[in-house]
């Protein structure tokens, strides 16, 4: 059968404790202080069975204006209210906040319940009724039934039964897939097991032996006991009253207004952003920066709220607001939240929740509240796309989109896939991770590249391309070497560059000398050449070509990354003529000799040992000789 939790509203001392005791024979007043008062002061809860044998929970909620925050607590998770006002007394103060509230919170299902009826005659029960349905008239609550009962004798408390059992029909029940969430209520030891947290289950299923979390404080826990309704169940699930017996918490560590969560599920926040609508009865107007009391579940905390749209919100009023507090709270994207000012302490407005984690932002600004539209009234799709646009030259990983879009690991992985096949973003693989970027960041990325190697290129025309790491040190720091690399693969693919092993340069560009670094070109290589196996030092030819428009250092690094010359030791260049000529020659000796001493190397180059000893070791680097005591063997391949 449907899971319901039904919740109760109204003026103090309207016979709300008085009417759940007659429909389920359970005094929810359980302290002394509320015996002794005969008020209710703490929440109360009791189990009800409807004529069907339907199980319900009733969150009975305190009416003096005292205990808002009490009735506040209670309110949110409720599926269905018995909105209860005295039939000797009619609409009262509370009877409008409690009203309000429920309003703001969107529980659209309850029924008008006229207690003490026993207590008036006829004509003024018709007078209550009358002003009952004119006060609901211009509500979202004007369709709701009425109906009359004595809890004292018992009178129409069947009917109401029945027609509880009726409006159940039409509640829409909590999802008990998905992650857990309980915001808990009361905190409590029991004898022999220790500490336990009751609340509403707002979603998910909890388990025998499950590990959750509690936040703010994320603490972990392991779930010893469960109860529902007084019994002992191997598993809750979401639209239940629970009681959870958590191994790993002391009593002390958590308090009402923390959230019983799966790990990972949500993170605490000090500022939200949401749509806030004050009500039209609210005694004041609400100006930017107001201090005011932030309740959402059962957590209650103070805070100030950023008016993003108003330089002052009048009774009526909506708009997009921040409100930033002075405590963390647990909240997710769509979850109803509502105000009140701090002093005196009155209920002013409430709203939804549109970004739990959204930056500071600027009040005024047109993108700013582009932004917040989006997120409000975008699919899925339509946000996360936002995300990956809002700051083109950041790639996210699946995890990381999946906690700012406040949405399960699978759904957004379905969504990215559906992103990158109509072409709106792209992935990379990275160690066996996906991570996300969006043709717009693809773009952006490319525009800069582009832009940054065509400067280069013409800053450096003789060079092969920007040094790869270079690159990502001095523009794409934000990126890991791999992640880095990937993208560099990505953009290649596309068309957009091209890159080897330690260059990045645009597609259909080379080192193209010019005019002038061509006559410096020739004029080295004809300085190697001259004398191929003694040629002159680095310095030499550098001072030989320094009148040259281009750099010495430009061209001989040129002339090396085409291979036209050898750098066979430091400030020692051959031409690739004259290094040919070398192994040719020794290749002659050991056609005819098994080793090869220092000076029979420097006379079969006819060369001086300042440059016999370089070339014997250029050699041995690339695995043609080796060196056995003082003289060279060849290596056999």
């Amino acid at each position: 059968m449907k899971r319901l939790i039904i919740g109760t509203a109204g003026h103090i001392d309207h016979g709300k404790t008085a009417l759940v005791r007659a429909m389920t024979g359970i005094d929810t007043d359980r302290l002394k202080e509320e015996k002794k008062r005969g008020i209710s002061i703490e929440l109360g809860f009791a189990p009800l069975t409807l004529p069907n044998g339907q199980l319900a929970g009733i969150v009975d909620v305190p009416g003096h204006e005292r205990f808002v925050r009490q009735m506040l607590a209670g309110a949110f998770g409720m599926d269905l209210v018995l909105l209860i006002i005295a039939a000797d007394e009619g609409i009262m103060p509370q009877t409008r906040e409690h009203l309000d509230i429920i309003r703001l919170l969107g529980i659209n299902q309850g029924i008008v319940v006229i207690t003490k009826k026993d207590l008036v005659d006829e004509e003024w029960m018709m007078m209550v009724e009358d002003d009952i349905k004119e006060y609901l008239a211009d509500t979202e609550l004007k369709d709701w039934p009425i109906i009359a009962v004595s809890s004292t004798e018992k009178e129409g408390i069947p009917e109401l039964l029945k027609l509880i059992e009726d409006l159940s029909a039409e509640v829409e029940e909590k999802p008990a897939l998905g992650q857990v969430r309980l915001p808990i209520d009361r905190v409590f030891i029991m004898t022999g097991f220790g500490t336990v947290a009751t609340g509403t289950l707002w979603s998910g299923r909890i388990r025998l032996n499950d590990s959750l979390q509690v936040l703010p404080q994320e603490l972990p826990v392991r779930v010893r006991t469960l109860h529902v309704h007084n019994h002992k169940v191997d598993e809750a699930l979401a639209g239940q009253r629970v009681a959870v017996n958590l191994q790993g918490v002391d009593i002390s560590d958590i308090h009402r207004g923390d959230v019983l969560v799966t790990p990972g599920f949500l993170k605490s926040t000090y500022r939200i952003s949401g749509n806030l609508r004050l009500l039209k009865n609210s005694p004041r107007s609400l100006k930017n920066w107001t201090r005011v009391r932030f309740h959402l579940g059962t957590d209650e905390c103070l805070g100030r709220v950023v008016l993003l749209e108003h330089d002052e919100m009048q009774p009526g009023e909506n708009g997009y607001v921040q409100i930033v507090m002075e405590e963390p709270v647990v909240c997710n994207k769509g979850d109803r939240f509502v105000i009140r000012f701090y002093s005196p302490v009155t209920t002013i407005g409430g709203g939804v929740v549109i970004d739990p984690h959204p930056p500071k932002q600027k009040r005024f600004n047109e993108a700013v509240l582009e932004e917040i539209a989006v997120k409000e009234e975008g699919d899925l799709e339509e946000v996360t796309l936002q995300e990956l646009n809002k700051y083109p030259d950041r790639i996210m990983s699946a995890e990381d989109l999946a906690a700012v879009v406040n949405h399960s690991l699978a759904e957004t992985r379905e969504v990215l896939n559906h992103l990158c096949e109509q072409g709106l973003a792209d992935y990379l693989k990275v160690e066996n991770r996906d991570l996300y970027i969006s043709t717009l960041g693809i773009d952006y990325t490319g525009q800069t590249v582009t832009r940054v190697l065509e400067s280069y290129r013409q800053k450096y025309p003789l060079r092969p391309g920007f040094p790869r790491e270079e690159l990502r040190s001095r523009y794409f720091k934000q990126h890991p070497v791999k992640v880095f690399n990937a993208l560099l693969g990505l953009l290649e693919t596309k068309g957009l560059l091209i890159t080897d092993s330690k260059h990045v340069k645009l597609p259909g560009t080379a080192a193209e000398p010019d005019q002038d670094a061509e006559k410096a070109i020739q004029k080295v290589m004809a300085m190697l050449d001259e004398n191929p196996l003694a040629p002159p030092g680095l310095k030499e030819i550098q001072e030989e070509i320094a009148a040259f428009r281009h750099d010495p250092a430009e061209i001989i690094s040129y002339l090396e990354d085409s291979g036209k010359i050898v750098k066979i030791a430091e400030g020692v260049y051959y031409s690739r003529a004259g290094l040919d000529l070398a192994w040719d020659k020794l290749c002659g000796h050991f056609n005819e000799n098994k080793e090869l001493s220092l000076a029979e190397a420097r006379d079969i180059w006819e060369t001086s040992r300042k440059y016999t000893l370089p070339l014997l070791e250029c050699f041995d680097r690339i695995k043609y000789t080796k060196r056995i005591g003082d003289n060279r063997i060849k290596i056999t391949r």
